[in-house]
Formats: structure tokens, sequence, C-alpha cells
């Protein structure tokens, strides 16, 4: 999304992006203080930022029939739904545990602890078994079977199920107190980077390859194809209704203190 802003590829006038680049669950948390003009936020942590950030109508992180996957080395209790079970996380404020919260609460699974445990070594603990299941939401998702893991569900596809809708786990938010023309501008910019990746994409992916911890290349842009789509560069109507829906369930469910209406920021 931000190799056209990175390589200096767009005229961005007055503006100077600065890339920091670090985990999701950190950029949550860092969220809290205000501490970035622009920032990715998983729609999860949106929940309690919207009153510090308004979504950019582009960049958004959307799954459609495939999400963040929960994964096991073959001590998961499938026919004791009581059985105590450890559960590694990748972060509170991720959509992934999110959307589990809500897929174990349609499962009937009560008693479980989640860990969080920083989201590239998950696969690996769970191979070591510190843990039942595993919550992935990086290129794990392809590499598992490989690995000898086995999946006990797709989020995303579960998601799709239950409300037909893509799953939104990531977005772009812009501070609320910066000038209006400033936000404008900025998410106008966003938009003409995505745009450029989309349509340069070879080379968009050789800058993502830099960061993408010794990925194969066909392995990459397929997970890149996964969640880099046209919802990446506008939410459009179905995407919206999907974040809606989202915080709505979790609203619903108890996960999250308030009712929240996501407003949207366009080019």
């Amino acid at each position: 999304m931000f190799y056209a802003l990175a390589k200096g590829k767009l005229d961005t006038g007055q503006y100077e992006f600065v890339h920091e680049l670090v985990d999701i669950e950190t950029l949550n948390r860092r969220a809290f203080h205000g501490e970035l003009e622009l920032t990715a936020v998983s729609v999860h942590a949106y929940a309690y930022l919207n009153d510090v950030y308004a979504l950019c109508n582009c960049g958004a992180s959307m799954g459609d029939k495939c999400g963040p996957i929960l994964l096991e080395n073959g001590s998961w209790n499938h026919a004791d739904k009581n059985a105590l079970m450890r559960i590694a996380i990748p972060g509170e404020l991720t959509t992934a545990f999110l959307t589990l919260k809500l897929y174990l609460a349609q499962e009937g699974r009560t008693n479980v602890e989640f860990v969080k445990v920083p989201f590239d070594q998950i696969q690996e603990e769970v191979k070591a078994n510190k843990y039942d299941a595993g919550l992935i939401i990086h290129e794990g998702q392809l590499t598992f079977e490989r690995e000898g893991l086995k999946l006990i569900s797709d989020l995303g596809v579960w998601w799709k199920e239950k409300t037909d809708l893509p799953l939104p786990l990531g977005a772009n938010a812009i501070r609320r107190d910066l000038p209006g023309q400033t936000i404008t501008d900025v998410v106008r910019l966003l938009h003409a980077s995505i745009k450029y990746a989309l349509e340069n994409r070879d080379e968009a992916l050789d800058y993502a390859l830099e960061y993408g911890r010794g990925l194969e290349r066909n392995d990459a842009d397929k997970f890149v194809g996964m969640y880099v789509n046209n919802w990446t560069l506008d939410f459009g109507d179905v995407g919206r209704r999907a974040v809606r829906e989202v915080l709505q369930q979790a609203y619903d469910h108890g996960i999250v203190p308030k009712r929240v209406v996501p407003e949207f920021i366009y080019p």
C-alpha cells in the first residue's frame, strides 16, 4: 500500500511521509495516544479509537472467504468442549482475536485461556506443544501444512458463511484533529499510493518482499492477493457494511464496551 509513498513515486507536495514499520498490535496500542497522524489499525481496535481517529475509505485489509486461521498440533480436544484449551494470540486488539472470540462463542467453547505471543512466533510455539492452538495472522496461513500443523478453522471462511460478508481485518485511520484540508490531501495521497501499487504490482511486491521474512515470491504474491484487492482501493458499500457488522457483533457479544458507527473519510 505504501510503496509509492515510501519510494517517492508520487508528488506529495508539502507533506513528508515517514514510515514506521512495527506489528499491528503495537500500532493499535500507539493509536490510543494519537501518536501517529496516519496509522494502520485493526478494525477491532477502532472501537476504542473512534473519538481520536476516522477511518480512511481506502487502505482496507479485507479477506473474502479467507482470514486469520486457528491452528493446532494435534492436542486440541474436539470432543470435550469443557476442557481447558490454551490459545496463543497475536494481540487482544486485533480483529483476528475479536473474530476468534465470536467463533468460540458459537462453538460453545468457554473454558479458554488466551496468551499473547509475538505474531511471528506463534506457529513455532504451537509446534513445540506450548499451546493447544494458535491464531495466525501472517503468511503462515499458506505454509502451515508444510510444518505439520492442522487447521481448526479459517475464520474468514467461517465469517463469510455466517454473514455473507468479507472480513474487514485492518484499515488506515487518520487523526481527527488535523486540519480538514490536510485530512483530505493525505487520504487522496494514500489512495494514489494504493492505486500505483495495484497498477505496478511486480515492483510493489519486490518492495514488500524486503519485509517478508524469507517468504517465497509465489507465496508472497498469493498472500498479498488475499488481502490487497479492490476493497483496499475503496471499501465500497459491502466493505463499509462489513465493518459496521463486525463492530456491531463485537458490541452485542460484550467484547467492546460501546456501539460504534464508523466514519469513513473519502479522497
